[in-house]
């Protein structure tokens, strides 16, 4: 919004030129969506307590978790709130791809948010039907993966560290990229247990993001890395920035011990919308490193559901595998800031695949 009031007055003083520049855009973004984030954050935390939107905490987990029953919960309507007015302010809205990662952020919003109230206000014991949940998400990427796949996106993957190894999906991306989104989307879920678990890598993640939306939107410097050229991406370093702001700023709420937790409508849209970058910006299969985290504890479930079905033994003492650590005598502290060292070192073996190949 901003670009377009005063990138014009550019004619007028040169200083309004700066409105032009992505990296401008994205630093002011990032800035405006941490400064909302410590402004409206104490209020919304206050409202989520008057209302009673309490965390219901599973009574099978560790029982250190049983003093976090009651604290404020659903608190990713503030990341959500805060990015999407960051984007409003700093992005330019003629871009096709601003609005398609927005439409997905607050659509798996949504999502979350009804599965949350459906939990901690209607009690509602698991919230939404899984299937209606899973049905939903895969509706919102759907959406925009045709959206993409019809105005001649390029179906074109690419594998990491292997300078030619490309391979083109054709029809068969469809599939391929909603299952990136809604995959990204319930892994980061799945890693929101701990008090800052899930947010610290996530900011790790979109800033990494950032970076590669920067990179293949700018023409000569994709040629010269030789990456996949993406025109107009580049303004989604915006909206990437917009997200490590805001994620910054909720980190500062949600550290330990927490004031507040995300709930499934800060998760899921912020999955959502890594997953979404992930795509737009060709890095798909680079998620499964700039994300690994999220991957992991994904993984975790599935052997651990799997084992139990199929030979009625459990691979690990519970699962997501934070749980495991916990019951196996780490603290929380500790398994939270090791899991962040580890996104951290695993971006940035993500972006040393820029020169290795």
């Amino acid at each position: 919004m901003l670009y377009y009031f005063l990138y014009p007055l550019a004619k007028y003083h040169t200083i309004f030129n700066v409105f032009q520049y992505i990296s401008f855009r994205t630093i002011y973004a990032a800035i405006t969506a941490l400064v909302l984030s410590f402004v409206m954050g104490p209020y919304l935390i206050e409202k989520l307590k008057v209302l009673k939107f309490g965390e219901v905490v599973r009574t099978d987990g560790p029982q250190s978790h049983m003093s976090k029953a009651g604290t404020p919960t659903m608190g990713g309507a503030i990341i959500l709130l805060v990015v999407v007015i960051s984007v409003l302010l700093w992005g330019n809205l003629s871009n096709m791809y601003v609005w398609l990662l927005t439409f997905v952020t607050v659509g798996m919003g949504a999502i979350g948010f009804i599965d949350d109230y459906s939990k901690v206000v209607r009690k509602k014991k698991g919230g939404m039907r899984p299937r209606t949940k899973f049905l939903a998400q895969v509706a919102v990427a759907l959406a925009v993966v045709l959206v993409l796949y019809y105005s001649k996106f390029n179906t074109v993957v690419t594998i990491p560290f292997f300078k030619d190894a490309k391979f083109d999906l054709y029809w068969f991306y469809i599939p391929f990229a909603v299952l990136v989104i809604v995959g990204a989307s319930n892994a980061v879920n799945l890693t929101d247990g701990l008090d800052g678990l899930a947010i610290g890598p996530m900011t790790i993640a979109a800033a990494t993001y950032m970076l590669f939306a920067y990179l293949v939107g700018h023409a000569k410097i994709a040629s010269y890395l030789h990456v996949m050229y993406v025109p107009k991406a580049g303004e989604l370093t915006v909206f990437a920035g917009a997200m490590v702001g805001a994620s910054l700023g909720f980190l500062w709420f949600n550290t330990y011990p927490a004031q507040v937790f995300m709930g499934d409508v800060g998760s899921l849209s912020l999955g959502g919308a890594l997953g979404t970058l992930a795509i737009i910006t060709k890095n798909e299969a680079l998620l499964l490193i700039v994300g690994g985290i999220f991957v992991v504890e994904a993984l975790s479930v599935i052997f651990q559901v799997g084992s139990f079905k199929l030979t009625g033994k459990r691979v690990f003492a519970m699962a997501p595998i934070h749980h495991h650590y916990e019951l196996k005598g780490w603290p929380e502290p500790k398994i939270i800031v090791r899991f962040w060292i580890i996104a951290i070192i695993l971006a940035l073996l993500a972006i040393s695949t820029l020169k290795i190949r």
